[in-house]
């Protein structure tokens, strides 16, 4: 079966004919920019570059998310010459060669990991992120009537383990783990249960407890304070982000110092939106 061309994409026979309107478009009227003085980028590479970047779709872009497109696609254009310029990867073409040639440029600028400094400060400046509410650890019972939650309530109150009678008389999802619902805080409950829930002590059952659609019976395992999460239990996840800032920066520096070095000339004649880029 043929493949469809996506909505976004103009058969360049089209184009040349559009083209051919206009005596100041450039002789080919598939190179849609130039850089330096030689080398030519056409638009059959940019049609490659949308298809890996956004698929083969039938879905039909904006000229403002296109512009956007074509300056990330000229971007990592430019970031593969300075790759090969710096000698760190060899001149090829294709989405694989420019992921390489980004992973070499980054592999070169970032130079060992966050410092135990750079972690602790990330730590003090985000706490209000990292803060915890105060939760309780639940069980529940739900029964479809009042005299079988009545029933659970008086086993429980003679001695039975409050996990064996909900596996034996609720109908909820978590019966057979015991009743067990995790650890929850008050914004996790609906309103009508937080005040009774949030009341227990830890190992207390409530009394029974109505709803539209049946009869709960809540225990409070234990309860957790108000808190800000330890610096050991998030320290990977803010390497993981300071890696990640660390690396958005240096690309950002990358793209920035590629413009500077190479003469990009773009031919907005030859593309077939409303280019409104930053390469104008």
């Amino acid at each position: 079966m043929k493949r469809r061309r996506a909505a976004w994409l103009v058969p360049l026979a089209a184009l040349s004919v559009w083209q051919g309107c206009d005596r100041n478009a450039p002789p080919a009227p598939d190179v849609v920019a130039r850089i330096g003085e030689v080398d030519e980028v056409r638009y059959s590479e940019f049609e490659s570059y949308l298809e890996a970047t956004v698929g083969d779709g039938e879905s039909v872009l904006a000229s403002d998310v296109l512009s956007q497109l074509f300056d990330q696609f000229l971007d990592e254009t430019l970031l593969v010459r300075l790759a090969v310029d710096r000698g760190l990867v060899q001149a090829e073409n294709g989405r694989g060669a420019r992921r390489r040639a980004i992973d070499a440029l980054l592999r070169e600028g970032l130079r060992g990991e966050p410092s135990p400094a750079e972690v602790e400060a990330w730590y003090r400046q985000h706490r209000q992120e990292l803060a915890r509410p105060e939760r309780v650890r639940l069980r529940q019972i739900l029964t479809e009537d009042r005299a079988t939650a009545e029933r659970a309530l008086r086993e429980i109150a003679g001695g039975a383990d409050f996990a064996q009678v909900a596996r034996r008389l609720s109908r909820e999802p978590g019966a057979a783990s015991g009743g067990y619902q995790g650890e929850l805080s008050r914004e996790d409950l609906p309103p009508a249960f937080a005040d009774v829930i949030f009341s227990l002590e830890p190992g207390e059952v409530s009394p029974v407890v109505p709803a539209d659609y049946g009869f709960h019976i809540f225990q409070v395992m234990d309860r957790a304070p108000a808190e800000v999460v330890p610096l050991e239990d998030v320290r990977e996840e803010i390497l993981g982000r300071l890696r990640r800032e660390r690396a958005d920066r240096l690309l950002a520096s990358l793209v920035s110092e590629a413009r500077g070095r190479y003469d990009v000339e773009v031919h907005a004649r030859n593309l077939p939106f409303n280019y409104v880029g930053s390469y104008r």
